[in-house]
């Protein structure tokens, strides 16, 4: 019997300095709560995250680690881009800190 492969996500994590910060994960909730705790990436740990503005969900962690490379070599007017494209609403991913 064949395992089911794990869904991963990509995200874009905008920061209380307007800064944009790009991961990928298999559940996001939980990540989100990492950096928000300081223990989630050293980047993270001085540029506090404020919220979730995309996420994209690809089949596989490796798909998940192609996306994340190359929308982290956007620059950051071509990350907005593609947060408006998605019809993310800024915001509509605040995840309480630690939950």
């Amino acid at each position: 019997m064949a395992e089911r492969m794990k869904n991963y996500s990509v995200y874009i994590l905008e920061c209380t300095d307007g800064s944009l910060y790009t991961g990928y994960a298999a559940d996001v909730r939980k990540r989100f709560a990492l950096h928000c705790s300081g223990k989630g990436a050293k980047y993270t740990r001085s540029h506090k995250p404020l919220r979730v503005v995309y996420e994209e969900t690809l089949p596989d962690k490796s798909s998940a680690m192609q996306r994340e490379w190359t929308i982290k070599h956007l620059t950051k007017r071509e990350k907005e881009a593609l947060i408006q494209r998605s019809g993310a609403n800024v915001g509509a991913k605040e995840f309480p800190y630690g939950k």
